[in-house]
């Protein structure tokens, strides 16, 4: 377990945006070490600042080659722990189409279902 907490903040203009503070809510004085990798690899240009309230900033660049076909995870971790403490998980390309149309199509016989159901039982009752 870590003593590290990461909240996600927002994801914007390829930057990912998150705050980094102590599991018990104690100000954290100095900054924290993380790792933050893609696939193992660590990603570059990762910055962390001191913020307010005891907490510090992270600021992570996600890397071109991070945006493919799939799915792929930048992972923040603890780097005395290795416990993972966040993820960014990005989805993208064809490779998912076939997959979410499923998906779709799964949810709908679903929903059709659901709706014969409620039919019948108001049938029944009314």
């Amino acid at each position: 377990m870590s003593e590290y907490v990461v909240t996600k903040r927002r994801l914007i203009e390829g930057r990912w945006y998150a705050a980094v503070g102590r599991a018990d809510g104690a100000a954290l004085e100095t900054a924290p070490a993380l790792t933050v990798a893609l696939e193992g690899e660590p990603v570059a240009g990762v910055s962390l600042t001191a913020g307010e309230g005891g907490l510090w900033e992270l600021v992570v660049p996600v890397p071109a080659e991070a945006v493919s076909d799939g799915l792929r995870t930048i992972v923040v971790q603890d780097s005395a722990s290795l416990a993972v403490l966040a993820g960014l998980s990005l989805l993208a390309g064809e490779a998912l189409d076939g997959d979410l149309r499923a998906e779709v199509e799964l949810l709908r016989q679903e929903l059709d279902m659901l709706k014969r159901a409620f039919r019948r039982h108001c049938v029944e009752t009314g």
